[in-house]
């Protein structure tokens, strides 16, 4: 039997928590697939169940996750337990999370990405791609070489689309932009990511973006350490990992999205559907690393203010891997 070391967290103990679910009736779990201290998009989930609990008066609890099988525990248990709304962080939850639904019809399953949609599942698109796209075109623009590249950790759909993406707005920028994606396998293996953005720069690429959870803090190691080297965060505000590199975050406003959907379940107005957040919505935006400002060229600035917007309003269509 998987010991699943299940907390529920409350403002000061679980009591003052039992007693807001008690008020609510609003009982919300997490699954993540690594820890929610790694500064980026996992950490951003676990903050919106915070807020979750803060604003609408949940009992919350948070589970670590690494293979399907833990997948699968993690939602039946969550959903045994009688909790009413649980997050599967990530599109590799969809899986799990269809087949345990059939079992608790009573429960909301979420996963934060993917396309699985049933009575009792759903996922929240995060449309990061809009903003990857406007940072491809200022990095191929920004670049001295017309060479952008991007650093993963799993090749997933939904990662790989963000930079499909920033491949697209490279191209838009500079037809004849180079691009190099590499993948390192994993989602917190350090080393290997500052050795693949080091191995990147030193093949001449001098504009990076990565999609890595918390292996970039590797990423962030490479980059601090070389000069003549811009690049560019995802998930959070990653603006002070590299404050003299980084010109800019892509990030998602996770707990945002998080709340609006425990507001529909709490309301009893949630339906199954795919819930789409882009630019115009807010829960996606360009974080600008303001100290940096002044080493993007005046009428560069305002081209890329324009694009941001014209993706926004849907004039400029971003492209989006198939998932």
């Amino acid at each position: 039997m998987l010991a699943l070391g299940l907390f529920a967290l409350g403002a000061g103990c679980g009591d003052s928590n039992q007693d807001n679910a008690s008020a609510s009736g609003l009982r919300v779990a997490l699954l993540t697939p690594g820890s929610i201290r790694d500064g980026g998009w996992n950490q951003s989930a676990y903050e919106g169940l915070e807020k979750i609990r803060d604003e609408l008066g949940a009992e919350i609890a948070h589970q670590e996750v690494k293979t399907p099988q833990d997948f699968e525990s993690g939602f039946r248990d969550f959903a045994a337990r009688g909790f009413t709304l649980v997050f599967g962080h990530g599109f590799e939850f969809q899986d799990a999370a269809a087949l345990v639904s059939k079992e608790y019809p009573g429960t909301i399953f979420i996963t934060t990405s993917g396309s699985t949609v049933r009575s009792n599942v759903a996922p929240i698109v995060f449309e990061l791609e809009e903003a990857t796209y406007v940072l491809g075109f200022l990095g191929a623009r920004m670049s001295a070489r017309s060479r952008v590249g991007a650093v993963g950790g799993v090749k997933i759909p939904s990662v790989a689309s963000t930079f499909t993406a920033y491949e697209a707005g490279a191209k838009r920028a500079r037809d004849h932009a180079q691009v190099t994606i590499s993948y390192i396998g994993g989602w917190t293996d350090v080393s290997a990511a500052r050795e693949a953005t080091l191995a990147q720069i030193a093949n001449g690429v001098d504009v990076v973006i990565h999609n890595a959870n918390e292996a970039a803090a590797g990423f962030f190691q490479a980059v601090s350490e070389s000069p003549n080297v811009w690049a560019f965060g995802t998930n959070k505000n990653q603006n002070d990992r590299a404050p003299e590199r980084v010109l800019a975050s892509a990030m998602l406003d996770v707990p945002r999205a998080l709340v609006l959907v425990a507001q529909e379940v709490k309301s009893g107005s949630w339906s199954a559907r795919s819930m789409r957040f882009g630019l115009r919505s807010g829960v996606i935006k360009i974080e600008w690393n303001q100290a940096l400002q002044e080493k993007i060229p005046e009428a560069l600035r305002a081209e890329v203010a324009e694009l941001e917007q014209s993706v926004a309003s849907g004039t400029v269509t971003v492209p989006r891997g198939s998932f």
